[in-house]
């Protein structure tokens, strides 16, 4: 049976304010806070808020049978918590219908995967803890920032115990082949793949209201027609995008909304289903390896990284801030752990790209990819600054190699301690239920034999006279013969 697997990414750019070389050492503040209370406020009213209610109200009116999955960055979260409750409020309605599952991704929604792998498996570890946390199951599905994917990055993945993963369905990775199977990893055939088919995608979160499209206006019924005419054999539609593609990118008054609702009942008319990705790589098994030796992303029409890395200023930007990575780890400082986070989302680098997309770009306060490259390095700069004055440059590498080492086999130290407290706990609970249970056990049988004894006693008491005297003695009289 033929499946669609549907879903949502949610993330949220964290505006830099204007920081002039002159305020490096001096200014350790790096955001535009009204730019980002109004940009959440702004896409949560137009988008999240309508959006997920839809998505509320097509699980409900389908009676489980709609399924939809989530991702959303820890950034994201922090400025949902802190401006748009309503939207947290709507997630939790999402989660407790039961048709919706959540993913892990990287925290910051950045590029550590591409620069340094115990960042990146940190970021995603506290992810996943965060969705634990506050939805009640820990991701077992990995989707990375922007669905960027090579082999190394899926070898990577697959050791952090995930099932599955979401990349793009590049042609230039695919070649003749569908994206509507369950493909695996190379390196670690445990992992499966999951393939987005961009054509379909982007019908709804980039074409669905532009009248000059040739299949403009697009119905559900239409659209359903579409997948149910691909090969039978093919079993997997996988149809990703923005959630901010409801709202935002497709504005509500082109229906939208209305579209979306109508897909469910359109495809129970042709037999298809909706399913989650957990659900897709549990029961479907893979048809062949993919291929990646190079990173791919959803990005732009190449599917790879360079409009983040394409130019030698958003090299130069990424290195710089990767060359201080190992020193962050070592750092408690909040603050500094929250700048790090947020320095490293991806769109800090797609500001500063030079490549014509043949689509007019929000660059935001920048008036160029240069003005955004110099404003970012002045940030960088005091962030260094701050990062050296606790973790001095004069600790050489080795030293902080073996810093690092030592901090790690401590961490693996105290895991191994957690683990044997929890297994001594469990085994302390066992005992605790084994002798409450032997000495309920032992009460019974108490109880049982005072029973059985006043029972016995009882008995014997019915036996004998009430009032039994004492027989007279006769004395013998002695005869002479």
């Amino acid at each position: 049976m033929r499946t669609i697997c549907l879903y949502f990414e949610i993330h949220q750019i964290i505006h830099l304010k204007r920081y002039r070389f002159f305020d490096i050492g001096t200014n350790h503040y790096y955001y535009d806070d009204y730019a980002n209370e109004f940009s959440i406020n702004d896409v949560a009213e137009r988008s999240y808020i309508p959006a997920l209610n839809t998505l509320i109200e097509m699980a409900g009116n389908s009676g489980g049978a709609f399924k939809v999955a989530l991702s959303i960055s820890g950034v994201a979260l922090e400025q949902l918590e802190i401006h748009a409750p309503a939207v947290i409020d709507l997630l939790h309605q999402l989660n407790d219908t039961g048709c919706c599952e959540f993913l892990a991704e990287p925290y910051s929604h950045g590029l550590s995967s591409l620069a340094n792998e115990d960042c990146f498996k940190e970021e995603v570890m506290r992810q996943s803890a965060k969705m634990k946390q506050m939805f009640g199951k820990t991701p077992k599905v990995f989707r990375n920032s922007s669905l960027i994917y090579s082999d190394e990055i899926g070898a990577t993945v697959a050791s952090m115990g995930f099932k599955g993963m979401l990349t793009e369905g590049a042609k230039h990775v695919l070649g003749w082949k569908s994206p509507h199977y369950v493909y695996h990893c190379n390196i670690n055939p445990n992992l499966k793949l999951l393939l987005r088919d961009f054509k379909l995608s982007d019908d709804i979160s980039l074409r669905f209201s532009n009248s000059e499209w040739g299949e403009y206006p697009l119905f559900a019924d239409k659209y359903i027609g579409w997948i149910d005419a691909l090969p039978q054999e093919e079993q997997v539609i996988n149809i990703f995008m923005e959630l901010c593609a409801l709202g935002m990118f497709q504005p509500l008054s082109s229906n939208i909304l209305e579209f979306m609702k109508a897909l469910p009942a359109c495809a129970k008319q042709k037999g298809i289903t909706f399913s989650t990705p957990t659900e897709v790589v549990t029961k479907l098994k893979p048809v062949s390896q993919l291929d990646v030796p190079y990173p791919m992303s959803w990005v732009d029409e190449e599917r790879d990284t360079s409009c983040w890395l394409g130019n030698t200023m958003q090299r130069e930007a990424f290195k710089k801030l990767y060359s201080i990575a190992e020193r962050v780890q070592l750092c408690g400082d909040r603050r500094i752990k929250q700048d790090w986070d947020y320095l490293q989302a991806s769109n800090n680098f797609r500001f500063m790209t030079t490549k014509s997309c043949g689509i007019s770009m929000n660059r935001g306060i920048y008036e160029s990819p240069y003005d955004a490259f110099t404003n970012y390095m002045n940030i960088l700069g005091d962030f260094i600054r701050r990062v050296e004055s606790l973790y001095p440059v004069d600790i050489d590498n080795e030293e902080l190699s073996a810093l690092l080492t030592t901090i790690k086999n401590q961490g693996d130290e105290i895991d191994e301690l957690h683990k044997e407290v929890e297994k001594l706990q469990a085994k302390l609970e066992k005992e605790k239920v084994a002798a409450k249970s032997a000495k309920a056990k032992a009460a019974t049988v108490s109880e049982a034999k005072a029973t059985s004894k006043s029972d016995s006693t009882a008995t014997s008491e019915a036996k004998v006279p009430a009032t039994k005297k004492p027989a007279k003695k006769v004395a013998k009289k002695e005869v002479v013969g």
